[in-house]
């Protein structure tokens, strides 16, 4: 063998070990899922996603009015998140819960996958796969069955592959439209690739000046066409606005959890990994240069001020910097693990790629099936109100619901009518989840008494921690139904 055959199998076999690692990881990951699965489906809006999708596959139209609450009934909506609805719907199909979980964690394992190959291109491998598994252990609580989960290999591929256009100073690739596109029908997030293709615009530009105006031009082309393709919807530009109008000015968003801000007691571990990254960068002095600087401010500006916007930090800031740490501390470079002698061990696996790749797969589906047919996941009881809406079909209950908010979803999935629930990104505006909250309130007995007239209520659903409970029985309302997660309230006679 030549000293070109033998750099050529060289790389091979790097490039494959590369892969070995990447595919090592996803699979583990997959299986520190599995072991928690439950746990994905712990938000109450798992249920009306689902069930949007559902609706969609049966009817096979685009709905653009409210047909789930009686509050806002025939209220301007979109399901603005389609596509990923439809993913969902699939999966249940598919699978009943166990499917919706098995797409959930496919979805977080390929990401682990693709932040393993893109960090190891940089980075030693087993640096790189460390690196991935920190940052999906510091998202994991938004690890829930709705569709910004099918956006997180979307979101790592854009930021590496941009920014890497940058770095090499060459245009973006076109064919990234194609997952803008995409994102546009997954998920509402899909105006922040206008931003992060604006940030790797700024570090080309930090880099060249204007020294290459041709260049320049072809990334100002590029981000004009961003925008312009993602209008590629079913809804076209309403999708941008009903984003934007989520972003800006939405009275519902201070109320919601996932939109509040970073708040240290309920996050101590990303407190921590923020802290220790800052002490990081203080010491070694790493140097990135302005653009990603301002990359990393926003992304963390993003995060503190709505903690739904972790993954932003998390995932694209190691994928931002990993080239400036392999450059400055060539120790922990892809090139020195390059440049080690492969072990046995490393070119046994490289020789049995195909069937190490092959059994992988074979495992993981023999596994997905055994596992799904001898455990059974479902939501949280917290959001699902089994017994209690069981009792209300069983005793045909009529009439209008009021429900605490976190039964919304499971209402909508099973054919009631809400008086509220998660979408609160379009729908009960004008005051009225501001209003509903204030029932809860110490003086909220008289607002809730006239919301009981107003919307003319039959019975209450109300989760057993509800702060109106107490209101219900002054007020003369019988409790008809009681567990550990619900309650039911009837009127007085």
């Amino acid at each position: 063998m030549n000293d070109a055959q033998a750099s050529a199998e060289a790389a091979t076999y790097n490039e494959r070990n590369r892969l070995i690692f990447c595919l090592f990881a996803a699979l583990a990951m997959a299986g520190a899922l599995g072991a928690q699965a439950g746990a994905t489906l712990q938000d109450p809006d798992s249920w009306w996603q689902v069930k949007v999708g559902l609706d969609f596959l049966t009817n096979r139209t685009f709905p653009t009015v409210d047909p789930y609450s009686y509050t806002f009934a025939g209220q301007p909506w979109i399901a603005k998140e389609w596509l990923g609805q439809v993913l969902l719907a699939l999966a249940y199909r598919a699978g009943g819960w166990n499917g919706v979980v098995t797409a959930i964690i496919a979805s977080i394992s390929l990401t682990v996958f693709l932040m393993g190959w893109f960090l190891s291109a940089w980075l030693k491998p087993i640096l790189a796969i460390t690196l991935a598994f920190a940052a999906v252990f510091l998202i994991n609580p938004i690890f829930t069955a709705r569709p910004h989960v099918f956006t997180f290999p979307i979101i790592v591929i854009w930021t590496a592959v941009l920014f890497g256009a940058a770095r090499e100073e060459r245009a973006p690739p076109w064919w990234l439209l194609v997952l803008v596109v995409l994102w546009a029908n997954l998920h509402a997030t899909f105006t922040l690739s206008f931003v992060i293709a604006a940030f790797a615009g700024l570090d080309l530009l930090a880099r060249t000046g204007l020294s290459k105006p041709s260049l320049l031009a072809k990334w100002i082309a590029f981000g004009l066409l961003c925008p312009l393709v993602s209008l590629i919807h079913p809804y076209g530009v309403q999708a941008i606005l009903a984003t934007l109008a989520v972003a800006y000015g939405n009275e519902a968003v201070s109320l919601i959890m996932e939109w509040k801000p970073f708040n240290q007691p309920d996050s101590p571990v990303q407190e921590a990994a923020m802290l220790l990254a800052l002490f990081g960068l203080l010491v070694s002095r790493l140097r990135i240069g302005w653009a990603k600087a301002l990359f990393v401010v926003f992304t963390l500006h993003v995060y503190l001020a709505h903690v739904r916007f972790m993954y932003l930090f998390f995932l694209l800031i190691p994928l931002v910097m990993a080239a400036e740490v392999a450059q400055q501390y060539p120790s922990l470079s892809a090139t020195a693990w390059l440049a080690e002698k492969r072990d046995g061990l490393e070119r046994f696996f490289a020789r049995r790629f195909y069937a190490i790749c092959g059994t992988a797969a074979v495992l993981l589906i023999g596994g997905v099936t055994v596992l799904g047919s001898v455990y059974q996941v479902a939501p949280s009881p917290k959001t699902s109100a089994s017994g209690a809406l069981a009792f209300a079909q069983s005793h045909h209950l009529s009439g209008n619901v009021l429900n605490s908010y976190n039964f919304g979803g499971t209402l909508i999935f099973h054919g009631f009518k809400t008086y509220i629930d998660g979408r609160t990104d379009q729908l009960f505006l004008g005051g009225f989840t501001k209003a509903d909250d204030e029932t809860g309130h110490s003086n909220g007995k008289p607002l809730l008494e006239a919301r009981l007239k107003q919307y003319a209520i039959g019975w209450a659903l109300l989760s057993a921690d509800d702060a109106r409970i107490p209101f219900f029985d002054q007020l003369g309302w019988k409790r008809a139904y009681a567990d550990d997660h619900a309650v039911i309230y009837l009127p007085g006679a």
